[in-house]
């Protein structure tokens, strides 16, 4: 059966530089055309770009099944439609193909390309030009360098190496990425290791650092932080722990592989009746106190008025 992309200049890859009269790249490779997080046509005002909000559950799905493309977006939060390490490399020439010819909600959308330093980064990014998706996840970003180079979209940046980690900061810095995201086993691999996590299903210490430099690093210039994914379908108990854990100590969102972990996700992240009625009360009587207060015998101050405030955020999501 024939498609768009038999014969002719699309023979083959359809996405290999110079398969097209005009790209999205200049002579050296970078991204060509205005920069969309310049406020203007001169470049004198910049943008940035509107604060990363989707979540709480992120699903991975292999952008080689688009049978599955419409069921994932409609279960999860949004949806992470993976040209990397959910593809095998033959098949990523049809993945990039379904990744155009089967679009999703770009506002619910994330595409995860593979590392800057692949030659699938310049396919995937080719593939990315004739879509509207504009949410982009650099698979093992090492340094704010690469981030450079995909100045035209919002960037979720792996942090899934030693070198990842250790550069968190200065790669959240950069004025388009808008979170950071940790992972655990690439991280341990690059490592020389072979588990990140011991036999009852705790992180290894070094998987803990990690996770959390990549959640400071993320606060420290304001971004969203996403936790992992847990890898252990079966465990829900230990998902929703992982989770409760990561809205808990700041995450945004958690990412996952398996349409049954959404709803144990968004379990963890929805405050309790519970917790909404303290905050609620603990906010009503921040009204009138002054400074310092107590309430329930708990001593309140400005930290844990925010706790409260972060609270009813998420139970309005």
């Amino acid at each position: 059966m024939s498609g768009p992309f038999d014969g002719g200049p699309f023979d083959g890859d359809p996405f290999e530089r110079g398969s097209f009269d005009s790209g999205p790249f200049d002579e050296f490779g970078e991204p060509a055309g205005p920069d969309p997080f310049d406020g203007s046509p001169a470049g004198l005002s910049p943008f940035t770009p509107a604060p990363f909000s989707l979540g709480p559950a992120l699903l991975f799905c292999p952008a080689d099944r688009p049978e599955r493309y419409v069921k994932a977006i409609e279960r999860a939060d949004a949806v992470i439609l993976d040209l990397e390490d959910a593809v095998a490399p033959a098949d990523r020439a049809a993945a990039r193909r379904a990744l155009i010819e089967q679009p999703l909600d770009p506002a619910h959308t994330i595409v995860r390309i593979n590392p800057a330093d692949t030659a699938d980064f310049a396919l995937d990014l080719a593939a990315l030009e004739r879509t509207d998706y504009r949410d982009v996840m650099l698979a093992k970003t090492i340094s704010a360098g690469q981030v450079e180079r995909l100045a035209a979209y919002r960037v979720i940046a792996l942090c899934e190496t030693a070198a990842g980690v250790i550069s968190a900061t200065e790669i959240a810095a950069e004025r388009n990425v808008v979170a950071l995201m940790w992972g655990a086993e690439d991280l341990v691999a690059s490592l020389g290791g072979t588990s990140s996590r011991f036999a009852d299903g705790r992180y290894r210490d070094v998987a803990r650092q990690a996770r959390s430099l990549v959640l400071l690093a993320a606060g420290v210039h304001d971004k969203a932080a996403i936790d992992t994914v847990h890898l252990d379908i079966t465990d829900a108990a230990g998902l929703h722990d992982e989770a409760a854990d990561a809205v808990a100590s700041g995450f945004t969102a958690t990412a996952c592989i398996h349409p049954s972990q959404v709803a144990v996700i968004r379990a963890a992240y929805q405050p309790t009746a519970a917790e909404v009625d303290y905050a609620l009360g603990l906010l009503e009587a921040a009204a009138s106190a002054r400074g310092v207060f107590q309430h329930e015998g708990r001593m309140v101050d400005g930290p844990v008025l925010r706790h409260a405030e972060a609270v009813l955020r998420r139970a309005a999501r």
